[in-house]
């Protein structure tokens, strides 16, 4: 049994911007060569779902446009962390100390004072992961970087990061596709 992620296209979103949770766009042209890409190759009873951010709501539709046979689901457990008042600044105008207290305490503090903790992201992601492993069929999540994140630290067994040095570094590009197995 597989899961397929894929991010989203690149937004419109200013470069080297916080925006998890913001619902910027994305450009038609960059969505609709992802979709172009991946509806070709997905099984006809896989079962496609998506954050409900507008950056992945609409490669997920561009796909159904491609194939129309697919069923889409909307599921706000795969959307983007929440990063609080961080939201939309910059990375590099976000206070050291505020990033750094974030991290020390990388599995409760809430980024952005009201963000969402480490804890309740990965909960969510993880919610979203059992389902599916439940369910016993391919699937296809078209969703965010962090989410992609979280799914390999749950694939390999661990349930919330505790520590910041815990959470995967490596880049994931825009509209690159992974695959997880059960």
């Amino acid at each position: 049994m597989k899961l397929g992620l894929v991010r989203h296209a690149q937004t419109t979103a200013v470069a080297g911007a916080c925006y998890g949770r913001s619902d910027v766009g994305v450009p038609e042209e960059a969505t609709r060569a992802i979709a172009e890409r991946i509806a070709p190759a997905l099984p006809a009873d896989v079962a496609l779902v998506c954050s409900p951010l507008q950056r992945c709501a609409v490669l997920a539709q561009a796909i159904v446009s491609l194939r129309p046979e697919l069923t889409l689901r909307v599921d706000p457990r795969i959307a983007e962390m929440d990063f609080g008042s961080w939201e939309g600044r910059a990375w590099k105008r976000i206070d050291r100390a505020e990033i750094d207290a974030w991290t020390r305490a990388f599995a409760d503090a809430r980024p952005g004072g009201s963000g969402e903790s480490t804890r309740a992201f990965m909960g969510r992601v993880g919610e979203a992961f059992d389902e599916w492993r439940r369910a016993g069929r391919d699937a296809l999540w078209i969703t965010h970087a962090g989410v992609i994140r979280a799914v390999w630290l749950l694939r390999d067994g661990l349930r919330c990061a505790e520590r910041a040095d815990q959470w995967p570094s490596q880049p994931i590009a825009f509209g690159e596709w992974v695959m997880v197995e059960a």
